[in-house]
């Protein structure tokens, strides 16, 4: 029978839950068990792919093409497991199947209600996210007291009297600030969350407060006292110099011991060694290398998670930490930049992204690494907008564009896939998930990855437009990677440069701390090597 820990959060939202959620499932799998998660997301939609960056973070998309919340990327890079859309459920999908159910008279008779119809819907996918695990953790968005949340905590509240305590732990995330002045813990607005927790019936097992330092005795004794709870079931969540320490630093408090005890878990004992390597990287990169990613939704540095993330396992396991700065390619467009200034830089990134803004900047990025052979990674637009820079000033086809961009462009070297042409509604219809990428032998892209076929995820509806590839190639861009009917171009590079590679995938979604993505891998380490090189830095620069 598996075990259930559900994670609240309280005082503000963003206040870290996913990682310790994350963190919890990572204490228990060292010890052996079968840990799983789910993520509630409280909003209508049914899932994440129609949402702006800017107001929700990442889009992250699981092998079965799930557009979900950015914190099952967390939860796969912290146990290196694979996540599914199963694992992301949403208001959107909870009433679209109750609603569902009444048209087609499954609750003939009845005046469906959100208890128990929507609590039941609930509560019937988490147990089946259960099903072969020892433990499930289910991460709950938002904070207490939002009006979307309730049928959720509703739901849990049920859970804990239908599963017994014994099979349940629920444990609550809330901020405890810091008087800058006094260097006081103030932690009534977690004390006032955990009563709007408990007026919703649900009593936490554990609280764990979220702080800039580790809490000191008198706040630990205060937030037991408040929180009806002994003063070992309260931990400190500080702040770390990054962010796969926070299992450890929650082991060292003891709440491994405390869960298993209190769940009455069968486990081995916990074998760290494999996360303590990874921590070792983190501790002992010291070399620096500066990447500028140069994309459109950089004022949310968790537009990016993942690109983010990659860029810095890449960097660990090259004894090396990535300095990030997020470049706001409009700037480059509107003048209040100068993309000279990406001569600094030892490597130039260009994300995902939709939309026409900001991608005339972007264009004079990657014309600008092109011409000066800096390091180069696109990632899905990043591979069109590649294309289409090349097609404009190396292939001299003017006005080569996107149709996504501009409709009526001369030459659409980027358009619309065929099977995209009668597609009408936006949500979950692009081309999603898993596929298979075949490389071809003798390529950059073959010596990065060692092998010709490779399972990578994706989420784009546009690509190289097939009656371009002949003119493209000839003036010197490689295909080096293919979708297996041979119809689609996966990945390009530019063999005149020390490293040019763009992907259609984003690789980013697989990468793991100790285990770097080859792409992001060979960038880092270009862009490395570019760092160490004196007479590169020295090349006159073009324009």
């Amino acid at each position: 029978m598996p075990k259930y820990i559900f994670v609240t959060g309280g005082v503000v939202s963003s206040v870290g839950k996913g990682t310790v959620a994350a963190s919890v499932g990572k204490i228990l799998s060292v010890r052996g068990l079968r840990v799983g998660f789910v993520k509630i997301d409280p909003y209508v939609n049914v899932d994440a792919g129609t949402l702006n960056p800017f107001s929700h973070g990442e889009v992250f998309v699981t092998d079965d093409g799930g557009e979900t919340d950015l914190d099952l990327g967390w939860y796969e890079r912290f146990l290196d497991i694979k996540t599914s859309r199963q694992n992301n459920i949403t208001t959107g999908q909870v009433y679209a199947e109750v609603i569902a159910r009444e048209r087609r008279g499954d609750y003939l008779g009845q005046c469906v209600q959100i208890v128990p119809h929507v609590t039941d819907e609930i509560k019937a996918r988490l147990r089946a996210a259960a099903k072969g695990l020892d433990v499930l953790i289910v991460e709950v968005g938002g904070t207490v007291g939002d009006i979307e949340g309730q049928p959720f905590l509703e739901a849990i509240r049920q859970m804990r009297l239908e599963e017994g305590v014994e099979n349940t732990l629920f444990i609550h995330v809330a901020l405890v600030l810091t008087l800058k002045a006094t260097g006081e813990f103030k932690t009534k607005a977690l004390q006032h969350s955990v009563n709007a927790l408990r007026a919703l019936g649900i009593q936490p097992d554990i609280i764990v407060a979220r702080c800039e330092t580790p809490i000191d005795t008198e706040a630990r004794r205060k937030i037991a006292l408040f929180g009806t709870l002994t003063e070992k079931a309260v931990f400190s969540s500080h702040d770390v110099p990054y962010i796969y320490k926070v299992p450890a630093i929650l082991e060292e408090q003891g709440m491994g011991d405390f869960v298993v005890e209190r769940l009455g878990l069968n486990t081995g004992r916990p074998d760290w060694s494999g996360w303590r390597r990874v921590m070792e990287m983190y501790e002992n990169a010291k070399e620096t290398v500066r990447i500028a990613v140069c994309g459109k939704y950089t004022k949310l540095a968790d537009s990016y998670v993942s690109v983010k993330e990659a860029l810095q396992h890449a960097g660990v396991n090259i004894g090396a930490r990535v300095v990030i700065d997020w470049v706001n390619t409009e700037e480059f467009e509107s003048g209040v930049r100068n993309v000279l200034e990406l001569g600094g830089y030892d490597g130039v990134l260009v994300p995902g992204g939709f939309g026409r803004r900001g991608t005339e900047g972007m264009i004079q990025c990657i014309k600008f690494c092109r011409e000066n052979n800096i390091p180069f990674l696109g990632i899905c637009f990043g591979l069109q907008l590649s294309v289409v820079e090349f097609a404009r000033h190396v292939c001299g086809l003017e006005g080569a564009n996107s149709t996504e961009l501009n409709p009526e462009t001369p030459h659409p070297v980027i358009d619309l896939m065929p099977e995209q042409k009668k597609v009408r509604e936006l949500g979950g219809t692009m081309r999603l998930g898993a596929e298979t990428v075949r490389i071809v032998e003798g390529t950059l892209a073959h010596r990065l990855y060692g092998e010709t076929e490779i399972l990578q995820r994706h989420r784009h509806r546009y690509e190289v437009s097939r009656q371009y590839w002949d003119i493209l190639q000839r003036k010197g861009l490689v295909f080096s990677g293919f979708s297996p009917d041979g119809k689609r171009v996966e990945i390009v590079e530019n063999p005149s440069n020390t490293f040019f590679l763009a992907t259609q995938y984003h690789p980013e979604y697989l990468s793991r701390p100790s285990r770097p993505e080859p792409a992001y891998l060979g960038f880092v380490t270009a862009a490395y090597n570019r760092r160490r090189l004196a007479a590169e830095a020295t090349t006159p620069l073009k324009m």
